[in-house]
């Protein structure tokens, strides 16, 4: 135990770094940990600083009072009256508390890292939502700084460029050149100045956060001063306002000048409904979708706090009361503008002149110096934001190498390979030219990241699991459930086709990430739901209302050597048929003697087998003190509620050497190669090279010879599991079967490439008896009929053998035998089988027994047993007779099958009957079975205990 205590140490440490993992200090490499996509390194970081005000509020406030605030707050009434106007902020604000409730319950789950929402919903959902999530949120920070550049720069050309049209500047400083090179080249430049500042000055710009911070609330202090400040007055409209319908020297003559009215119901009435017109920015008609699209970029800077969570003195704390105040605080100044402009500004000053809070200032270069100030610093916040997401999303390996050059970063620790990456993208998206042509995108992108953060909290909530818990508690699934189907409406609203393609590019990533990631460590919601919802059908699966018409094999599959088992394992997962199967596996030991419990180390390697053999079955392992006493353990106790094996499967116990299935290559063609990354494990657990006996029998380990399951002790597992109305199926000579070989014979073979599947449904051991329709029988019929429906076993033909002696009707007992498979919708060949001379060579046998006294094998305490054989139950028990079985005739059986059934079959089916009542028969019972079986190739010998086909609907 002592020696256990410091590894069991470790890993419990681990698991703890792992749940709450650390930014590495600058420079330091990463430490990789197998199994997981990373591991952080333990030194703590300097200690975090910035409090609730300056690392959530001010940055929240500066991302979303950027662009709509100064820019388009009158193209947003203008377009829609202030009706629409006020019902497009609540609608947006109503689905971003929705998920800012969210993102307050998961931030106060727990310590959170840098990262922001990808943080959250990696760590949340697992890395697949969270990779794919992540990657579309950088997307969404990568065409927001192209957003508020190109907003930037329309406000610089609006400020100081000379009209497109040729026509003289209205102002001496209006000189640089417009159009639209023109204006990607100052775009180029103003991204080329965020590049720097990131590479560079990143610590310049949040030291400058709150300088900025200041401009943008005098500017707007300014703003709600200067309408009532300032009196009436008419503004010249800019000229791409008034020129862009009549460029080919048709269509209306628009107004040159607009009027700012001051507070007038007039104007007020004139504003208050709707009035869509053709943007003279882009050309297009715009609709309430396209400008919910526009006025929505101004709600999605709600991340900004949360991406700072790495920087705070308190993340769980200070997030939900930054951000819930910056969102209170920015809804109602949006709310007070929009009235505000309704009340004072007319409608064609609205739809012409998006900068026209600019020319009622009290001072025009007060709002020049606020629109500058807050779309430069968003800009760079989006592009720092883009850089940190793609640095983390590298780091966590989720991508594999595809972005492992984005994990290099500086001797100060800035991801500057990231940064490059991120900017690289955004001077692409700069191509569109206009900052209302990647509106609908960039609103797209942010929405389907809010709602995986709500669908992250819903599926903590739903997933009940006890370590969610967070200190926020005003939240329910019903805030999450809203806050997904608002923002799923509104995507679609805003625009179907890209919201399709942004959910379909999304799934891609998380099938990509699903199928290539390695295994995480930070936990998986999946995991978490599954459970949840099995447990509550679990529930629900009544045992009390099972009926045969919905029977189906639920196999419990004793392994004792897996490396030698792979044919068995495989075949029994194809005779499941969707049922329950377990493969179980016997050690001897006893716990008392033991340190700690030896399975415990051993599940990981038998879950490795499973996955490697792509089979689907769980793993059940136990310690006991006998094989027979584990199996009636694993018989007891596997499976839950209503998923229980109703069939226990054992190979057959024989002196057949184990063949090892997965390391060598020569031994099998389908299962050759080790598993990847678990080998080592599997040697040491699956250490059977020199067992004797079969590689399917109940070896536990080597003691003495290798057995530590006897013939007695074999027999009495199989009286076991009938005594607990389990159907037993025997598996023999399946240490070689190799399942690819078998369903595609040569076809130069004797069948020309066919594969049989044949049943033999009598009690060969009962040559007295031909009954075909017994409990018994019908299950083997069944069992064989579940193995022709799995696709790989379809073109299989079912070959049924039909014993008769001489003096009965052949054609009577093959009509009969055929309108009971018709009734039972079983397709197969039925075969007549003459066995007289098998038959009379047994009764010869019995009447030379009669004559002559046979001391080995009618002793006078197993005549007494015969005649206490309850006669009732003759045809399902072993018959008193069977001990007088001679070789001879078990021989002569042997081979009748062998020579009846050409060409081979793949595997047959037998009738196995119950093992005698007597224990001391068991041997000899065994023996007969031995004889019945010997070279007959993959053979199952099954015993069926309870009903399992009906002809009802």
């Amino acid at each position: 135990m002592t020696e256990r205590t410091p590894l069991l140490h470790y890993r419990l440490s681990a698991s703890v770094n792992e749940s709450e993992p650390r930014a590495p200090p600058a420079g330091q490499a990463l430490q990789q940990h197998p199994g997981s996509p990373r591991q952080r390194s333990a030194p703590q970081r300097e200690p975090k600083k910035l409090s609730i005000f300056f690392g959530v509020v001010i940055p929240t406030l500066l991302s979303m009072f950027s662009v709509v605030v100064f820019l388009r707050i009158g193209f947003v009434v203008g377009q829609s009256g202030l009706y629409q106007a006020i019902a497009m902020f609540l609608v947006a604000y109503f689905i971003i508390c929705m998920t800012v409730l969210s993102v307050c319950a998961i931030s106060t789950n727990g310590a959170l890292d840098a990262g922001g929402a990808y943080y959250m919903i990696s760590r949340a959902l697992g890395p697949e939502f969270g990779g794919s999530i992540g990657i579309m949120f950088f997307l969404a920070n990568v065409c927001g700084c192209a957003l508020f550049v190109l907003g930037l720069v329309e406000a610089i050309v609006a400020t100081f460029g000379v009209p497109e049209d040729g026509t003289v500047a209205s102002f001496s400083y209006q000189v640089l050149p417009s159009g639209y090179w023109w204006s990607l080249l100052y775009a180029t430049a103003v991204a080329l100045l965020c590049l720097l500042v990131c590479l560079v000055g990143a610590h310049i710009y949040a030291k400058a956060t709150f300088l900025i911070f200041l401009i943008v609330m005098f500017v707007l202090c300014t703003i709600f001063i200067s309408f009532f400040a300032v009196g009436p007055r008419t503004i010249v409209l800019p000229r791409s306002a008034t020129t862009s319908l009549i460029a080919n020297g048709t269509g209306p003559v628009l107004p040159t000048t607009a009027n700012f009215t001051g507070f007038k119901l007039d104007t007020l009435l004139g504003n208050l409904w709707a009035d869509y017109t053709v943007d003279y920015t882009t050309g297009t008609l715009m609709t309430f979708a396209t400008v919910f699209a526009v006025m929505f970029n101004g709600c999605t800077g709600i991340m900004a706090g949360s991406n700072m969570s790495g920087e705070l003195k308190n993340p769980s704390y200070s997030i939900p009361r930054g951000t819930i105040t910056a969102v209170i605080f920015t809804f109602i100044i949006y709310n007070l503008l929009c009235v505000l402009v309704a009340c004072s500004c007319d409608r064609v000053l609205l739809q012409r002149d998006y900068s026209f809070l600019r020319d009622i200032n009290i001072w025009n270069p007060f709002v020049t110096v606020g629109v500058y100030s807050s779309t430069l610093s968003a800009a760079m916040s989006n592009l720092i934001g883009a850089s940190r997401i793609l640095y983390a999303l590298a780091r966590d390996d989720l991508f594999g190498k595809a972005l492992s050059p984005a994990k290099k970063t500086s001797h100060s620790g800035n991801p500057w390979v990231s940064v490059l990456i991120s900017w690289f993208l955004v001077q692409l998206v700069l191509f569109s030219g206009k900052l209302n042509t990647i509106a609908s995108i960039v609103t797209i992108f942010f929405l389907l990241v809010y709602a995986a953060v709500d669908l992250a909290c819903l599926a903590l909530e739903w997933a009940s699991a006890p370590n969610f818990r967070p200190t926020f508690r005003y939240f329910t699934w019903h805030t999450c459930a809203l806050g997904i189907v608002g923002c799923a409406v509104m995507m679609f609203l805003i625009n179907a086709i890209y919201a399709s393609a942004s959910i379909a590019f999304m799934l891609l990533l998380l099938l990509l990430i699903h199928y290539l990631s390695p295994t995480s460590s930070w936990g998986y919601i999946s995991q978490a739901l599954i459970f949840h919802q099995v447990r509550k059908y679990l529930l629900m699966l009544d045992v009390r209302k099972d009926h045969v018409k919905f029977w189906r094999p639920q196999v419990l599959l004793m392994v004792s050597n897996p490396r030698s088992s792979v044919g068995l394992i495989t075949f029994i997962n194809d005779i499941k048929k969707s049922g329950l199967y377990v493969l179980g596996h016997v050690q001897l030991g006893d716990l008392n003697t033991l340190p700690s419990d030896p399975l415990q180390t051993q599940y990981d390697s038998w879950l490795s087998l499973v996955d490697h053999l792509n089979i689907k079955a769980f793993v059940n392992l136990t310690l006991a003190d006998s094989v027979r006493h584990g199996i009636q353990h694993l018989l007891f106790i596997s499976g839950l509620g209503g998923m229980r094996p109703n069939t226990l499967v054992l190979g057959f116990y024989d002196d057949c050497q184990p063949k090892d299935k997965l390391t060598d290559p020569s031994l099998s063609t389908s299962q050759s190669t080790d598993l990847s990354g678990s080998s080592q494990e599997l040697e040491q657990l699956f250490h059977f090279a020199s067992l004797r006996g079969s590689s399917d029998r109940q070896d536990s380990g080597e003691l003495g010879d290798g057995k530590v399951l006897g013939p007695q002790e074999y027999v009495a597992i199989i009286a076991d599991a009938m005594k607990m109305l389990k159907n037993v199926v025997l598996a023999r000579y399946f240490n070689s079967f190799e399942r690819a070989q078998v369903l595609s014979p040569p076809s130069s073979s004797p069948g020309k490439g066919a594969v049989y599947v044949d049943v033999w449904p009598v009690n060969l051991l009962r040559p007295d008896s031909s009954s075909y329709v017994d409990t018994c029988s019908l299950f083997l019929l069944q069992l064989a009929c579940i193995l022709n429906m799995v696709r790989a076993w379809r073109k299989a033909t079912l070959r049924l053998f039909l014993c008769v002696e001489e003096g009965r009707s052949v054609r009577g007992s093959e009509e009969k035998l055929g309108q009971l498979l018709k009734e039972l919708r079983i397709k197969a060949q039925v075969y007549p089988v003459p066995w007289d001379q098998q038959v009379a060579l047994h009764w010869q046998r019995q009447g030379e027994w009669g004559r002559k006294p046979q001391f080995r094998d009618t002793t006078k305490e197993e005549s007494r047993a015969d005649e206490e054989e309850n006669e009732d139950d003759y045809v399902n028990s072993f018959p008193s007779n069977a001990t007088r079985l001679s070789d001879d005739y078990l021989s002569a059986v042997n081979k009748l099958i062998l020579d009846t059934a050409q060409p081979n079959p793949a595997v047959r089916f037998l009738y196995l009957p119950r093992p005698p009542a007597d224990t001391r028969r068991y041997n000899t019972y065994l023996h007969q079975l031995e004889l019945l079986t010997r070279d007959l190739g993959p053979t199952l010998l099954i015993h069926g205990v309870t009903p399992v086909i009906t002809t009802d609907l």
